[in-house]
């Protein structure tokens, strides 16, 4: 399996993290979860940080059993409609860049 996260290295506009992250859940999230092929949308919204770390106020994390499904994924009308909503998200509410890592997963059971 891979996971392609998408971080959103920057700040939300003062006064407009509520704003900010009720946009990407109610319009963001339904187009992520139609692209085809994932096994699983995570978006994950920062809290805190250690002193001096950049700020990532959002994590989004899409897994794919393989480089074939995710390469479609990212050719899909879903995706190229995801991009035109952040846009208009990221102009209204978001000071910063995206960038985009590609990890293969490997899972290991937390010994209790």
């Amino acid at each position: 399996m891979i996971t392609r996260f998408a971080l959103f290295e920057g700040s939300v506009k003062a006064g407009k993290t509520g704003a900010f992250r009720a946009a990407v859940t109610e319009r963001l999230v339904p187009l992520w979860r139609q692209f085809p092929g994932n096994s699983d949308v995570r978006v994950m919204f920062g809290e805190e940080r250690d002193e001096g770390a950049p700020e990532y106020p959002l994590i989004l994390a899409i897994s794919y059993p393989d480089r074939e499904t995710m390469t479609g994924a990212l050719k899909s009308d879903a995706r190229n409609r995801s991009r035109e909503v952040t846009g208009e998200i990221v102009t209204e509410y978001f000071d910063g860049k995206i960038h985009h890592h590609v990890t293969e997963a490997n899972a290991y059971a937390g010994k209790a």
